[in-house]
């Protein structure tokens, strides 16, 4: 009601000038106008005016294994063949369901696609049932469970973040990454050949105080509940999850994320280099690889045995996003989520070599199971 009335008086006082023929300067009259209502920054919307190259890229340009997806663990029929046109459009050749669930829930989700001409372009792994406290006898028994889910057609092992943070030992304790109670799973999935991609933590930032110097600040303000109030540590974590590699080195593990290590990629290149048995790869980090197009680049080139392509949450429009970063030199683009990043993103111009390995050579090495034939001469 006060702005209406302010801006109704300075009108009235306007065309008095004009009346009077003495109208105000321009700058006089911007001086007196009323201030916007105060916007959020999820609002705040700037039109850039760079004018520098942009190209779109709508549709990957080598197939795509999609090595960190999260599909429903039943789907079939109409729905899976629309997902099916739905990959075609972007050149996604398989998605990886993480979230593949065990024994019978998995079985059904075999069961859901058998005897579908194109059943192999979704590909699950397995999960352990971590949802009680673990106890003398359970990493035994959860080896036998991975196993029988290798013989339902499940082709690697997912961890969640849950590990680490949130499941118990039987007497209450916090379960670490790296407690001996587990070994026998990750020696079954050595023998077994299958890689664990296993997902420890959460971005650092979430670790500290939400105040002015946290650069996920808005993210942690939208989602309160994304804030890890330690202990553990980020810190205590990652040493967890750093000495299981280093025990168990013929078991491959697939350190997701970047390992949470995209913001600091000499850390991520030193535990590459001191772990043969460890890979990674991008899901939801795209913002931090395309703010340091020059570092990444480097990186990828460097590691392009090691890093596989993986997108996270499925959403068909965000993927054009992570072709832009990879395939071109564009500058000072927008990511997809706001609240992920404050800036913009350059494209790292990956070559064709290496962008092969990324989108799919490596994920045909290290995954049993994934069609072997049709993809692009290395």
């Amino acid at each position: 009601m006060f702005q209406r009335r302010l801006l109704l008086l300075l009108a009235v006082t306007v065309i008095g000038w004009a009346l009077a023929g003495r109208a105000p300067a321009p700058e006089r009259v911007r001086a007196q106008s009323p201030p916007r209502a105060t916007m959020t920054i999820e609002e705040y919307e700037p039109r850039s005016t760079l004018v520098v190259a942009s190209h779109a890229v709508p549709r990957a340009r080598f197939p795509v294994v999609d090595v960190h997806s999260h599909q429903p663990a039943d789907l079939g029929g109409a729905a899976f063949d629309r997902r099916l046109a739905e990959m075609d459009a972007l050149n996604l050749r398989v998605l990886v369901n993480l979230s593949g669930g065990t024994g019978e829930s998995l079985r059904r989700g075999m069961e859901a696609r058998r005897g579908h001409p194109q059943a192999d372009r979704l590909v699950s792994f397995a999960n352990l049932d971590l949802s009680q406290p673990v106890g003398p006898g359970y990493g035994t028994r959860a080896a036998a469970q991975v196993e029988a889910d290798v013989r339902a057609g499940a082709r690697g092992l997912k961890l969640f973040k849950n590990l680490g943070l949130r499941v118990r030992r039987a007497d209450g304790q916090r379960l670490a990454v790296d407690d001996p109670e587990l070994d026998p799973v990750w020696q079954a999935c050595a023998r077994l050949r299958i890689p664990v991609l296993i997902h420890t933590g959460e971005p650092a930032a979430f670790f500290e105080p939400v105040d002015r110097h946290n650069e996920r600040w808005l993210e942690l303000a939208l989602r309160p509940e994304r804030r890890v109030t330690p202990p553990p540590s980020f810190e205590e974590l990652v040493a967890e999850r750093d000495r299981l590699f280093a025990r168990h080195p013929a078991t491959s593990f697939i350190v997701a994320h970047l390992g949470w290590h995209g913001n600091d990629l000499t850390r991520l290149g030193r535990l590459l280099d001191e772990r043969p048995n460890v890979f990674t790869e991008t899901g939801a980090v795209l913002a931090e690889l395309g703010r340091q197009p020059r570092t990444a680049a480097a990186f990828l080139a460097k590691y392009q045995d090691r890093i596989l392509f993986g997108k996270d949450a499925y959403v068909p429009d965000e993927y054009p996003y992570f072709w832009r970063t990879f395939e071109t030199t564009d500058e000072y683009f927008d990511y997809y989520r706001k609240y992920h990043a404050f800036w913009k993103l350059y494209g790292l111009g990956l070559p064709d070599p290496v962008l092969k390995k990324l989108y799919f050579a490596n994920a045909v090495r290290l995954v049993p199971g994934l069609p072997v034939a049709g993809w692009p001469a290395l």
